[in-house]
């Protein structure tokens, strides 16, 4: 009995002493290091700039500018436009940031309930541009192009043999002008006289059309306007008119303002065919754009698409009112 006495007095101290060793700390133990906080923020702009120009490998001499944050069709994030520009070239890329500014997304985001192209159909605004083929068409062709450039040379003659008599009635193209200033230094100027050709005769500048590319070996920045005036008068279109309508560059804004609608879609070389929005880059030949024509035609017949649901203008203070162009 007295060995079992001091056996349970020995575990009561043992325990007290256990319970003391607990709530005393150890004179050198090291305390836990504090969690790091991280707080950039792709929504700071400094932030994001000098991440994409890592991300892309954008030197220096790129200005970059990072647009404010837009609502995104993808709940959780944000959309932010930045725009790298070098001499006389510019580029917009598309990015989803994430509400915290941590996560960056960039691809495209599809609904399942539109077009896969819906996002290019939205941004491509065909109103007051030439056009050929039939006004409601099944099938819509946007190419963006640049009078100076070899391959939209090569592209302008596939279409213009082949396009309407293939599809006499099922093919609407617009032309919208994407001049390369940094490697081309006539292709604006010439595109600025395409449009006033156009403003004085919308049939005249199909032709005009085929006169630049037929002779864009001989051209050059500096006889530019004596051909196309030249070649005006042999049209008996009203060579004064023009010459002002040049002299003034008068339809510099119809210019500039598709070479922001390219640079909005992402494009960056010419040239650039969007097929019912569909984009397509390079001297795609014949049978091939035959193929996604001839896709998008059976895609129509099945669901009752309207391409040319895309290029409507609507008219102030009548909302249910379109005007097709």
């Amino acid at each position: 009995m007295k060995n079992m006495r001091i056996l349970r007095l020995a575990l009561i101290a043992g325990s007290a002493l256990l319970v003391a060793l607990a709530q005393t700390p150890a004179p050198h133990a090291a305390k836990p290091a504090p969690a790091k906080t991280d707080h950039k923020s792709a929504l700071d702009k400094p932030t994001m700039e000098a991440f994409v120009r890592h991300l892309l490998l954008w030197n220096p001499q790129v200005q970059i500018t990072v647009g404010d944050p837009q609502p995104a069709s993808i709940h959780g994030f944000k959309k932010v436009t930045v725009t790298g520009s070098y001499q006389k070239t510019t580029i917009d890329e598309v990015f989803y940031v994430s509400d915290d500014g941590r996560k960056i997304v960039r691809g495209a985001i599809y609904d399942v309930a539109l077009s896969p192209f819906d996002e290019q159909l939205k941004l491509l605004k065909t109103d007051l541009s030439p056009s050929l083929g039939t006004p409601g068409a099944k099938v819509v062709i946007v190419v963006f192009t640049d009078f100076q450039c070899p391959h939209c040379r090569e592209m302008a003659k596939s279409l213009r043999e082949n396009l309407l008599k293939t599809y006499p009635s099922d093919v609407r193209l617009y032309l919208k002008e994407f001049p390369l200033e940094s490697i081309h230094p006539w292709a604006k100027a010439a595109a600025m006289a395409g449009r006033c050709v156009y403003r004085q005769d919308a049939q005249a500048f199909w032709d005009y059309h085929d006169f630049v590319f037929d002779n864009q070996d001989s051209l050059t920045a500096d006889n530019l306007k004596a051909k196309v005036l030249e070649w005006a008068a042999s049209k008996s279109l009203d060579t004064i008119q023009l010459g002002t309508c040049i002299d003034t560059r008068a339809t510099e804004k119809d210019i500039d303002r598709n070479m922001t609608e390219a640079r909005a879609l992402g494009v960056s070389q010419t040239p650039m065919i969007y097929i019912n929005g569909r984009p397509l880059a390079g001297n795609i030949p014949w049978e091939t754009l035959k193929f996604y024509i001839d896709d998008e035609l059976d895609y129509a017949k099945k669901t009752g698409a309207e391409a040319e649901q895309c290029c409507q203008v609507s008219l102030p203070g009548a909302p249910d009112a379109a005007v097709k162009k």
